[in-house]
């Protein structure tokens, strides 16, 4: 039997049933598919393989003596944008949908596999093969929840498809790479999102009952460079929440343990990555990592306001600090987190410094998690490039 189709004996797990990575499962869907045959290699959380596949992917792995590569990844150029006429209802200004959307207009794909909210609730993600623009629109903006983008690859290979496009998180990207030479496409192209901290739909629910004043409202939110969540309501409103005022104890369990063993925040193996946080306000940061991203980009640069990225401040010291107050759950009175995130956001790190922040602040966390609660796969599963962010800080003492 040929590589394309040894997979079709397997067969996917029926939902509820143990997922080969256990607890750590991020819910990526490749379980739930044939696939699944092959998910030894390809999980992200059972074999971490991010330098081999950057190669095969980009042409390269990262350069590790490079602060930018070390951080960021392989990629060839990267920008802050923003569209100039934004689509209605985007979570940002829509270059992601409008990326999309060109590439089925222009026919350099047949579908799109993007993630729509079920009917009956609208923060429960409902992967589809989107094969027009219409499609693609219904799927605008994030589902902070796990989502099973790859439950679809079946759906992909029986529909004959010979050109896709993918948007998709790090998890998930990463066990696409592991089998995209098996689905029998002639071009693949990934549009990702950078990702941090998704949570269970209940999980979700907790978030925003003990963030948010009117968790029934809220539409999207984001964790933005101001050091303040920003809550999104029905009403067009924006609610924003120091991150020193949230209720460390009582969210600390809250965040998926596949998320709070992550260590791949940028989307390493993405061809484009579209995201904010290396961007000033207003505008998103694209990473481009090969020259299949620059053909997307290009797709849409006349759409586009573009202006060079920027890095301002440092961010050891507060990294270094936010290490043990995370740690021990600490939580600030309202009015001394709001102080506090006003004098961050005048003198602290900003652009490709601020991104730095949150990967550092991040990659610490979630060094501490695997060490405590994953011991015999800490060598393993973290990977080089995080392994030396994590080492210009001092951990706590076991």
């Amino acid at each position: 039997m040929s590589a394309v189709s040894s997979h079709h004996k397997a067969k996917g797990l029926a939902p509820g049933r143990p997922r080969p990575a256990k607890a750590l499962c991020s819910e990526c869907g490749l379980c739930d598919t044939y696939y699944i045959h092959y998910v030894k290699e390809a999980c992200a959380f059972l074999n971490e393989q991010i330098a081999a596949l950057e190669a095969e992917a980009h042409g390269q792995s990262r350069d590790l003596s490079s602060e930018d590569d070390l951080y960021f990844g392989v990629h060839q150029d990267m920008m802050a944008a923003r569209k100039k006429a934004p689509i209605e209802g985007a979570q940002w200004t829509g270059i992601v949908s409008a990326i999309a959307c060109e590439m089925l207009n222009q026919g350099k794909v047949e579908g799109v596999v993007c993630v729509q909210n079920s009917p009956e609730d609208r923060f429960q993600p409902e992967p589809i093969i989107a094969r027009t623009p219409e499609e693609v629109l219904a799927a605008r903006v994030n589902k902070p929840t796990l989502s099973p983008n790859l439950s679809i690859l079946e759906e992909v290979e029986q529909s004959g498809f010979k050109r896709l496009l993918v948007i998709g998180v790090g998890c998930q990207i990463q066990a696409l790479r592991a089998v995209q030479d098996k689905i029998g496409l002639e071009k693949l192209y990934v549009l990702g999102t950078p990702c941090v901290d998704n949570v269970t739909r209940e999980g979700l629910q907790k978030f925003l009952e003990t963030t948010s004043k009117s968790p029934e409202t809220v539409v999207s939110y984001e964790f933005m460079q101001d050091f303040r969540v920003h809550f999104k309501h029905e009403d067009g409103s924006i609610e924003k929440v120091p991150f020193f005022g949230l209720n460390t104890k009582e969210l600390k369990d809250v965040f998926a343990p596949s998320c709070m063993s992550c260590f791949d925040y940028v989307n390493s193996l993405a061809d484009l990555v579209v995201g904010y946080m290396g961007a000033p306000f207003s505008y998103q940061w694209l990473v481009v990592r090969n020259d299949t991203g620059q053909e997307m980009l290009d797709l849409v640069q006349d759409q586009l306001e573009t202006q060079p990225v920027s890095s301002q401040g440092d961010r050891k010291n507060a990294v270094q600090k936010s290490i043990p107050a995370y740690d021990k759950g600490v939580t600030l009175p309202m009015w001394a987190a709001r102080l506090m995130g006003v004098v961050i956001e005048k003198i602290g790190p900003k652009g490709l410094e601020y991104a730095r922040f949150s990967i550092d602040s991040h990659f610490t966390r979630n060094y501490l998690y695997v060490k405590r609660n994953y011991p015999e796969k800490l060598d393993d599963h973290v990977p080089e490039f995080a392994k030396r962010i994590v080492e210009q800080y001092e951990l706590p003492k076991e």
